[in-house]
């Protein structure tokens, strides 16, 4: 190099300047800064929350804020000093939750309290729960022209419904360890353990339905050991759990003479049937109930619909089971929010990354109009209810979400 280059430096300055230099990384420029609220839930014995601190972490790290009220994840074992400690902010009032920030997520679905303390034009991600959405809560979200999306809607790149999905093999493998513990004596229960020993007959556990819970219901119930037999009235569904599990078991569709004996010989009875819209079909009657064995068990997952029993009624945490023909019920709705902890590291993995597109995307409607899976779950869109179904039940006018973006682009 030439001298000349470097004259009017001082000495140090030179040398300095003729050192190998690190290279400096391009830093990608932030598109679209979020503001990320928390609330506590305030729905009953709801003990999961949607990010988990190392989430919170990634998206601080991106740039983000996040505001959480305190003891918002207390429930599901997650304290305010792990958060704070990864770069969320403690507020103490709600209030500052909702006024802080522009997105707000929270698992259950919003009260009509909540929603006045949201802002204009405030997005929302919840859990919908149409068959108690009031009318009053969804035109309160309307009126502050809300753009809120569902959990329940969620699509993956596959088509598949995300979180239901993930739900429901929290729940599928969760109730067969909650059979486990009323058939103990523990609980009163028959005194079984749930499979068998050499030399033992296992343990008959009849599933009603060959979906995502049945399928990991009836994973949890082999592995244990148990004899496991599964109806359903799709051939379809049948065959995909018997391939998805790779060992034959019992299939049957729903022939009603082959499912009483199943049911009055079974030691457990896990209801799974799910419904597309309305009521889960209620497929066993209280006479077939009242010829099961004594202190076997019923696990009815399908309760928040209906149930697939006759003598199902709603438990909760608190107060899970009761005894109807000597046969144990249990019965609450909410079985993913026991085990939270697990719940919430699901729920994370699919809401994180859709949180850093927002960001990267420069905002939302960039995301909808790119993802079809994300565009599934919005119901209302800057104050417009976009889901039919909804406006078809309470009789509100409904618009086309395609037509909203393309408007506003």
């Amino acid at each position: 190099m030439s001298s000349g280059l470097y004259s009017g430096f001082s000495d140090v300055a030179k040398q300095a300047m003729m050192q190998p230099q690190e290279s400096m990384l391009e830093v990608k420029s932030r598109k679209n800064k979020l503001y990320i609220g928390i609330p506590k839930e305030v729905s009953f014995q709801e003990n999961r929350i949607a990010l988990t601190p190392l989430s919170v972490a990634l998206l601080v790290n991106n740039g983000h804020d996040v505001i959480l009220e305190s003891n918002a994840g207390q429930s599901a074992n997650f304290s305010d000093k792990d958060y704070s400690d990864q770069g969320a902010q403690i507020v103490y009032d709600p209030k500052q939750v909702y006024e802080s920030s522009d997105i707000i997520i929270k698992i259950g679905p919003p009260t009509l309290r909540e929603i006045d303390l949201m802002k204009p034009g405030q997005i929302l991600f919840s859990t919908l729960q149409l068959s108690t959405l009031k009318q009053e809560c969804l035109q309160a979200m309307l009126n502050k022209k809300i753009t809120a999306l569902s959990f329940e809607h969620l699509r993956d790149e596959g088509g598949s419904l995300t979180v239901i999905r993930a739900m429901s093999e929290i729940v599928g493998a969760t109730s067969i360890l909650i059979a486990a513990e009323y058939l103990s004596n523990v609980f009163a229960g028959k005194g079984l353990m749930l499979g068998g020993i050499t030399g033992v007959p296992p343990t008959e556990i009849v599933i009603l339905g060959a979906g995502t819970v049945g399928e990991y219901a009836a994973r949890t119930a082999i592995s244990l050991g148990a004899e496991v037999k599964v109806f359903d009235p799709s051939i379809y569904k049948l065959r995909r759990l018997q391939n998805n599990i790779g060992t034959r078991i019992f299939t049957s569709v729903v022939q009603p003479i082959v499912l009483e004996k199943a049911i009055t010989t079974c030691d457990v009875a896990i209801g799974a049937m799910r419904a597309d819209d309305g009521r889960s079909p209620c497929i066993i009657s209280e006479a077939t109930v009242s010829r099961m064995k004594p202190n076997s068990v019923i696990i009815d997952v399908s309760i928040d619909q209906g149930g697939c029993f006759e003598t199902s009624e709603v438990t909760n945490h608190t107060h899970p089971v009761f005894r109807k023909y000597d046969v144990i019920h249990y019965c609450v709705p909410n079985i993913a929010s026991r085990v939270a902890r697990t719940a919430t590291y699901a729920l994370t993995n699919i809401f994180t990354p859709i949180l850093l597109d927002i960001g990267e995307h420069g905002g939302l409607k960039n995301v909808i109009w790119e993802k079809a899976g994300v565009r599934n779950a919005v119901y209302i869109y800057q104050g417009n209810l976009t889901n039919k179904h909804m406006g078809e039940r309470f009789n509100i006018q409904s618009k086309d979400l395609d037509l909203l973006i393309v408007s506003n682009r």
